[in-house]
């Protein structure tokens, strides 16, 4: 089956952004050839009072943006390091607990992976990641609605809120079938606007 190209959002603060992105991850490893474009979306900018500085411009930002900003630097400048580093920082963040609040925090994650972190916060001094984040959320929240993450956008036209329950169960085949069925399901069924158990699975 031939899947359309995609973007996906992302923020290291969600727990379901984080199952999404590793079954997407897998689903790659396992040979799916996904072609998806990471994107960057702070969910702290949703909880700017209106008239406040946005959080790009605040000096909460150094704090809060830190993951995402060393993540786009990352993405940007060393790519073919974006996957190990993007799983690292959703384990960082979701099995060990770490805030990433802070550069020592993510300069950890960088180096365990391999990378000089003083080289991809040079990046980031630059103020161009923090540029593409800003630009990113303001363009998928102002045109095309986005509220959250994990949230796939289609022909940038199209943004679809997906949340799956389960994590990869160390299984990529299996990633690879589920994220195929899911994709080609909000990509080919555009009539399908919402689909929800009303209860979660025990």
């Amino acid at each position: 089956m031939s899947l359309p190209s995609f973007t996906l959002l992302y923020d290291y603060r969600c727990p379901f952004a984080r199952i999404v992105h590793e079954h997407v991850l897998a689903a790659n490893r396992a040979g799916a050839d996904l072609a998806v474009t990471f994107a960057p979306y702070t969910l702290n900018q949703g909880y700017v009072p209106e008239g406040a500085p946005a959080i790009w411009d605040s000096p909460e930002g150094d704090s809060v943006l830190s993951a995402l900003e060393a993540s786009v630097a990352v993405r940007d400048t060393w790519p073919a390091s974006f996957a190990a580093v993007h799983e690292a920082l959703f384990e960082a963040r979701h099995t060990h607990s770490i805030a990433l609040s802070n550069r020592e925090q993510v300069a950890s994650v960088l180096e365990s992976v391999g990378l000089d972190a003083g080289e991809v916060f040079a990046v980031v001094d630059s103020g161009g990641p923090r540029r593409v984040i800003a630009n990113d959320w303001t363009h998928y929240h102002h045109d095309l609605d986005v509220f959250g993450v994990p949230t796939f956008v289609f022909n940038d036209a199209d943004a679809v809120f997906l949340r799956l329950m389960d994590p990869p169960n160390g299984d990529d085949q299996a990633s690879a079938a589920l994220m195929t069925q899911v994709i080609a399901t909000m990509a080919l069924q555009p009539s399908i606007n919402e689909l929800k158990h009303t209860r979660v699975p025990s």
